[in-house]
């Protein structure tokens, strides 16, 4: 194997924590160390979520810790592979498949990188706010997280300054504000401390007070539902900055022989091409991105 799956290694991964959140979503930990040695923020994992069910499911990748041979995801219960899974207890195992797929790839010519994540799609921009601010200058993330469900984390009152943020949004995650990472959170339906709205109205107010040449060292990176991530190519577009999206689309094999997870893109001579969000992506270009 070669270019994205490259990657991927099949372990018997131990259940360490499974925490269970508000409206069925789950965090659960998983000591995998092939995996966690080779993880990298946009990828994901492919899960046998019950011995009975052949078929696994991908979940997005939400941390990993080398030296630990850990690696975190979050997921919501969806159907019955999910609803199997919310019932695996610590000490059990399960079969893995990962890291699988194109991973965000932030340029040291644009260290602000904006991150925006919506429900489900939280996972890899946490992620990757995490990674950077581990790694230190130049990088200089941002994260802005939307959710309709309760948010399935520790929260906190934010105090790192995020310029253009309404008075209103003033929660955070607790484990990003412990990295430095200023955040900001958004919901519909009034959650304390967010954002009445959407995550791209918190991302449109932080780019207006950014200066010209401030804001020409902006990456923004994105995961959330469909119709967000449309939202998003569009700000990025208005505003003249690159912009990468991990898609989420359902899939078979998970390592590129099915073709069933494909999605329509522009390629580089303009013309319509079908690419596999599994080992092509999940990570893309937004501008290439044929958004319906």
């Amino acid at each position: 194997m070669g270019g994205a799956t490259a990657t991927i290694a099949l372990e018997d991964a131990e259940v360490l924590e499974h925490e269970a959140w508000p409206e069925g979503q789950h965090r659960l930990v998983l000591r995998a160390p092939r995996c966690a040695a080779r993880a990298v923020p946009g990828q994901f994992v492919h899960l046998r979520c019950d011995p009975m069910l052949p078929m696994r499911r991908p979940l997005s990748l939400m941390g990993a810790d080398p030296a630990a041979g850990t690696v975190e995801l979050l997921y919501k219960v969806v159907g019955l592979g999910t609803a199997r899974l919310a019932a695996r207890r610590p000490g059990e195992r399960l079969s893995l498949l990962g890291p699988i797929g194109r991973p965000f790839a932030p340029v040291p010519e644009r260290p602000r990188v904006l991150l925006l994540g919506g429900g489900v799609g939280i996972p890899p921009v946490l992620f990757l706010a995490e990674r950077l601010a581990a790694q230190g200058p130049p990088w200089r993330p941002v994260a802005l997280l939307g959710s309709e469900a309760p948010f399935p984390f520790a929260l906190a009152e934010a105090r790192e300054p995020l310029p253009g943020a309404p008075p209103a949004a003033t929660a955070t995650l607790a484990r990003l504000e412990r990295a430095g990472v200023p955040a900001r959170l958004a919901s519909l339906r009034g959650h304390p401390g967010c954002h009445r709205g959407y995550v791209t109205e918190l991302a449109e107010a932080w780019l207006e007070t950014l200066a010209p040449a401030e804001r020409g060292r902006v990456l923004v990176c994105a995961c959330g539902p469909h119709p967000m991530l449309a939202a998003v190519a569009r700000l990025a577009a208005r505003h003249g900055l690159p912009c990468q999206v991990a898609l989420e689309e359902h899939m078979a094999c998970g390592v590129g022989g099915c073709a069933g997870c494909t999605v329509p893109v522009r390629a580089g001579d303009g013309a319509l091409a079908m690419r596999r969000v599994c080992v092509d992506g999940p990570v893309f270009d937004a501008a290439e991105v044929v958004w319906r």
